[in-house]
């Protein structure tokens, strides 16, 4: 393992305060060991409070997202590890603005045991709490099965729709109702190359020969569906796509966003390749990409590899998507 760092158990406080450091006028820490992490300008008045959190180890996922119409605030776990449910209280009390507050976060058993357990607290105090979690992975369950999948890169468009909507003054349930129409029109699909190294034991998540690919390993290492060799990036899209398109039933005249995500050590040029193949592969069954995203949107540490997100569009979305946001990881300007 070689990481840029200082002592393996401060990994992750030293991260925290690198960031306020550079972002203290956008992001504020509530607690001493920056664990809870809100907008400064939360709550805004009338505005329904949108709350994430999952381990560190994915950036710009989860706290990179928390900024003017996308969150509002984030509870910070341990690398791949689910925060506490008191650390998502703190969060919740201090984002609601009385408009209640929604939850958005993967389907991973720590941090849905975790929301939960801070959704029953908060609501002991008051505050209507919602949840919508993540779960746009189709290679970790079959279809049927969609409530086992985790949630991976296809978490930005839930951010990014539910944000715009809750920044434009809808209602817990307006706001709820779009969050839950993204993860029905989101599929993705990741393939890993290589491991990453945890810095608490500089351990290699998994093993991988040198000519080899994981096609559908999960963002902490999760066995994926099949190990084979790699391929040309047009046999890998073909591979990815097709039960993607096949579950949303896309065709001919339809419209999609695509999100070409990298894990972390994959560079630009790789995925501006893939995202080429990628709007070929649709562009043969007549399917139109509007407001495609290319780069890093949800990491795992250094792993070398990549995934594709894909989001069926309608109207309303389309809109959405264009909406403005401003936070330290990602801004869009319409």
């Amino acid at each position: 393992m070689k990481k840029f760092m200082n002592d393996p158990s401060s990994f992750e406080a030293d991260m925290l305060e690198g960031i306020l450091l550079a972002h203290g006028d956008e992001l504020e820490a509530l607690d001493p060991d920056r664990r809870a992490l809100v907008r400064r300008q939360a709550p805004s008045a009338g505005k329904v409070g949108l709350v994430t959190g999952g381990g560190s180890g994915h950036l710009p996922l989860f706290l990179g997202y928390v900024g003017q119409g996308m969150l509002d605030g984030v509870a910070v776990g341990d690398v791949f590890a689910s925060p506490s449910a008191m650390v998502m209280l703190e969060v919740t009390r201090r984002v609601n603005s009385g408009s209640g507050v929604l939850y958005l976060y993967g389907n991973y058993g720590g941090d849905v045991l975790n929301f939960d357990m801070a959704a029953e607290m908060a609501t002991d105090e008051g505050i209507e709490v919602e949840s919508v979690v993540g779960i746009d992975d189709v290679a970790s369950a079959p279809k049927g099965e969609e409530s086992r999948r985790r949630g991976i890169a296809g978490l930005f468009y839930l951010y990014k729709l539910a944000g715009a909507k809750a920044e434009l003054g809808a209602s817990l349930a307006e706001v709820k109702e779009v969050a839950e129409k993204a993860i029905a029109r989101t599929r993705s699909m990741g393939v890993a190359l290589s491991p990453c190294y945890l810095p608490s034991t500089g351990q290699a998540s998994f093993a991988i020969g040198p000519d080899e690919m994981e096609v559908g390993m999960g963002i902490h290492g999760e066995p994926g569906m099949e190990r084979l060799p790699i391929e040309q990036s047009h046999q890998l899209v073909s591979r990815l796509l097709e039960p993607m398109v096949q579950e949303l039933s896309l065709g001919a005249g339809d419209q999609v966003s695509v999100l070409v995500n990298g894990l972390g050590a994959t560079s630009r040029e790789e995925l501006y390749i893939v995202y080429r193949d990628v709007h070929r592969w649709l562009a043969n069954f007549g399917i139109e990409v509007l407001l495609p995203y290319i780069g890093e949107f949800a990491t795992s540490l250094e792993m070398s590899g990549m995934s594709v997100s894909i989001l069926s569009l309608e109207d309303e979305l389309v809109e959405l998507l264009a909406h403005p946001c401003d936070t330290p990881f990602w801004r869009q300007c319409r």
